[in-house]
């Protein structure tokens, strides 16, 4: 079941197999920023080009106190790849089960060329110390994106 989330909702937890081995979940990052982004599928243009630029800047984002975390439903050795490939500096989760990417409210039916089927949505969401969205893009166009979120990142 999809959920719909709005700013000021408490983030939905979440633990998620990562990029390189080993688990990140939303308890980690309490007290810190955190910009959680969901991508259709990793070494795809948008995708490819959205996670360049959260990666290009991840040092200001560090400087204003905020973590990345890009997400999709790709098993963890594709996103190793894909991270290795594009010498990508953020990290990556892995949802293979949908259960976050429901939560979330993300994956959703989608439909290309006249043809439905099931996919995730490109929305980014800020979460804030307090653990509560502070906000969110929705249908982001990749261009200039990662810089809008960095902006708000700092404000908050």
């Amino acid at each position: 079941m999809n959920s719909k989330i709005a700013v000021g909702d408490k983030a939905p937890g979440f633990k998620l197999a990562h990029d390189g081995g080993g688990k990140v979940s939303l308890t980690e990052f309490k007290g810190r920023k955190l910009v959680l982004y969901f991508y259709p599928k990793a070494d795809t243009s948008g995708c490819t080009v959205e996670a360049k630029d959260f990666s290009k800047l991840a040092a200001a984002f560090t400087r204003a106190e905020t973590a990345i975390l890009g997400v999709s439903a790709d098993p963890v050795p594709k996103l190793d790849k894909f991270k290795a490939k594009h010498d990508l500096t953020i990290t990556l989760g892995s949802d293979e089960e949908l259960e976050m990417l429901k939560a979330y409210g993300v994956w959703a039916k989608k439909s290309m060329y006249g043809r439905s089927y099931m996919g995730i949505l490109r929305n980014t969401y800020l979460i804030g110390p307090d653990g509560r969205i502070a906000r969110i893009w929705e249908k982001v166009k990749v261009a200039g994106h990662a810089a809008e979120v960095l902006e708000a990142a700092k404000a908050l």
